[in-house]
């Protein structure tokens, strides 16, 4: 083989694909064969990148959000050359590969984020594209531009039928985010066939209307058409570009191309060799010739150009040393080496204080002492500032170009921002937090299981946490939440029942690096729970003793949140009658399950089974707890409107309740 032409390179892809849906006999050929020309111009001419190493700081982000085909991003990483051998691709969607049917992060070097669900791809993009805009306000000088780097989006018609596509792109365009270019895979056939009786939008007005770039008509399958397209949203400033690009589904496949057959099944070994003939393609499976290996190759270039930003950064370390050591410790994850030991003097300080107050009032001054330590920080809610608590003296819009904006008004957009945030997180440089009522985590539910499922380092804010918000009634009252988001794996959950256990909560959620925390807060007030300096260590194990017995207690409650308080005034009176009483406070019942056994047999020994929990929501999830035999004091039914106090009277959530079920065990 001579010099390769660009459609032969395309090719590698499609063959690589249809190759490995054909050998695990489930998968997308459709989408990497429709989209590799696209692939190709933009890996070997535009994507900046360094296969040696997928985690350079200043990388192009790529992210294949309709993740369905995600043998077009395993065969680009391959012929790259990043450690993604053919045995790999051979391995398809096999126990163990690390070329999983959907691209996962933690699985595949050179993979940015978790895709599959889809539009959430589109919307963490946003998020990457706005992290590079706030770090590059932040670090960079007119002659050394040191953040800079763009978030190249592929994405297909089910994007952006996906509400969340609507969502991320409205804020996008209003952030300008000009380093952020789409392409919309525009081939009109999705599962159930041509699109035209169910996607009719005009997508290229619409992202006008969200003030984007339209860049239209690009023939996706012409190499000259798509570099005209990728320049034009090169040569713009101050919006992101959607790049409209007319495909075909299956392209080569001589009697499924342009069909939903070869959507989302193997193209048969007929048909793929009917391609191969179609396309002169006069290769083996996974048999790639070393000519096309050498025309994808990318290492050199990447070392390269990492070399290069490397020189740039040490001449802005020599001017900039404090600006280069902070990006430097942002870049690679870590906090700032006396923020332990700050936080813990902001806990015992409110430990002193004895405060009684709203949980949310708690977080929000919790906010308040740790953002300073953390420039790292960024926050946000769903137009619900002043509901959440979410503002703190240092909030900069990142609507603005001030070199420390940090928090972010994202509207009644739930699902879009948790998303957007999990973007940031998973660019690096920053820790974000979004936030929102309680019962409307179930908008973003799906963003919040793929925080644990990529994972990523996001906290997640939910206030107004249960009947006890009272009058707006049982549409804003959550019933079934705290646990639905326990049963996400990966997840913790926080519930404290005061400011000390607020501030806590929030500490675990900072210095935790392996996933998501969902802070869980109260409208209103909580009274203050004395503890001891060894108690309010426990705390950060997710469950402790608060108050005990003399000796083996004779029955245990067990609470969190607004709850505990009824506990501790249920044990006074147990203890009056005779019944020993230790109270537990868990407000992390996934950070007390992955103790110890020794910890949790101090905390809950197995030899006494008379057992109390008390929560304001679903009992079923805390039968693991107290057993069939124990008792559960909760909500099952929906709420009602009506003051608190009043709510928990009516729904039997009481201290007379808790010691009648405690004596009746």
């Amino acid at each position: 083989m001579t010099q390769p032409t660009r459609r032969q390179l395309a090719n590698a892809i499609r063959f690589l694909a249809a190759d490995a849906v054909e050998t695990a006999k489930s998968g997308h050929p459709g989408m990497p064969m429709g989209m590799a020309d696209i692939a190709e111009v933009l890996w070997n001419d535009y994507h900046r990148h360094n296969p040696n190493n997928p985690q350079w700081f200043n990388r192009d982000r790529f992210v294949l959000s309709n993740g369905h085909g995600s043998m077009l991003q395993y065969a680009l990483l391959h012929l790259s050359g990043y450690d993604l051998p053919i045995e790999q691709l051979k391995a398809f969607r096999q126990l163990g590969s690390h070329t999983a049917g959907h691209p996962e992060r933690h699985e595949t070097p050179g993979v940015e984020t978790t895709t599959g669900p889809l539009g959430q791809g589109f919307a963490n993009a946003v998020g990457f594209a706005l992290a590079e805009k706030l770090l590059a306000q932040r670090f960079n000088r007119p002659e050394l531009e040191i953040v800079d780097h763009r978030t190249w989006v592929f994405m297909g018609d089910g994007c952006l039928m996906e509400g969340i596509s609507h969502e991320a792109a409205s804020l996008a365009g209003t952030w300008g985010l000009h380093k952020l270019v789409c392409f919309w895979d525009d081939n009109h056939i999705s599962i159930d066939g041509n699109t035209e009786g169910w996607f009719t939008d005009n997508t290229p007005e619409r992202f006008e209307a969200y003030g984007w770039n339209v860049v239209r008509g690009v023939d996706g399958h012409d190499p000259e058409s798509i570099k005209a397209g990728i320049e034009a949203a090169l040569s713009q400033d101050g919006k992101p570009t959607l790049i409209c690009c007319r495909t075909t589904i299956g392209f080569g496949s001589p009697n499924k191309s342009g069909k939903e057959s070869s959507h989302g099944a193997p193209l048969g070994k007929d048909e793929l060799e009917a391609t191969r003939k179609a396309l002169d393609w006069n290769y083996g499976p996974f048999e790639i010739p070393e000519e096309i290996y050498a025309g994808w190759r990318a290492g050199g270039t990447g070392t390269l150009r990492q070399a290069e930003w490397e020189q740039q950064f040490d001449k802005y370390a020599a001017q900039y040393p404090a600006e280069a050591a902070e990006l430097t410790r942002r870049s690679h994850g870590d906090l700032p080496a006396d923020f332990v030991a700050k936080a813990d003097a902001y806990i015992a300080q409110v430990a002193a204080e004895g405060q009684t107050i709203a949980s949310r009032k708690a977080s929000q001054l919790a906010i308040e002492a740790f953002a300073p330590l953390l420039p790292e920080i960024v926050g946000g809610s769903a137009d619900l500032a002043h509901s959440n608590l979410t503002l703190w003296k240092g909030s900069k819009s990142v609507a603005t170009d001030d070199a420390n904006a940090n928090y972010v008004y994202y509207g009644v957009r739930e699902f879009g921002m948790t998303a957007i945030a999990n973007g940031l997180a998973l660019h690096g440089g920053f820790i974000p937090f979004d936030a929102t009522f309680l019962v409307f985590s179930d908008y973003a539910r799906n963003a919040v299981r793929m925080s644990a499922l990529i994972p990523a380092h996001a906290i997640h804010v939910y206030t107004h946490d249960s009947i006890g918000l009272g009058e707006d009634g049982p549409t804003h009252q959550p019933v079934e939440h705290l646990a639905s988001l326990r049963y996400i794996p990966n997840n913790d959950v926080w519930r404290p029942c005061d400011a000390v256990e607020s501030a806590v909560s929030w500490k675990a959620a900072i210095t935790r690096q392996d996933g998501p925390s969902c802070l869980v807060f109260s409208r209103q007030n909580l009274p203050h729970q004395p503890r001891d300096a060894e108690q309010i260590a426990q705390i950060e194990r997710g469950g402790y003793v608060l108050a005990d017995a003399a000796g083996t207690p004779d029955v245990i409650l067990i609470a969190t949140g607004s709850e505990v308080s009824l506990a501790t005034e249920a044990k006074a009176q147990l203890d009056a009658a005779g019944l020993k009483t230790r109270v537990v406070s868990m407000p992390s019942t996934d950070v007390f399950l992955r103790q110890d056994a020794a910890y949790r047999e101090s905390v809950l020994p197995n030899a006494v089974r008379k057992r109390v929990a008390i929560e304001a929501g679903v009992t079923g999830f805390w039968r693991q707890f107290v057993g069939l035999d124990g008792a559960v004091i909760g909500i099952d039914t929906f709420g009602a409107s009506a003051p608190a106090d009043k709510l928990y009277q009516h729904f039997g959530i009481t201290t007379a309740h808790v010691v009648e079920a405690a004596k009746a065990l």
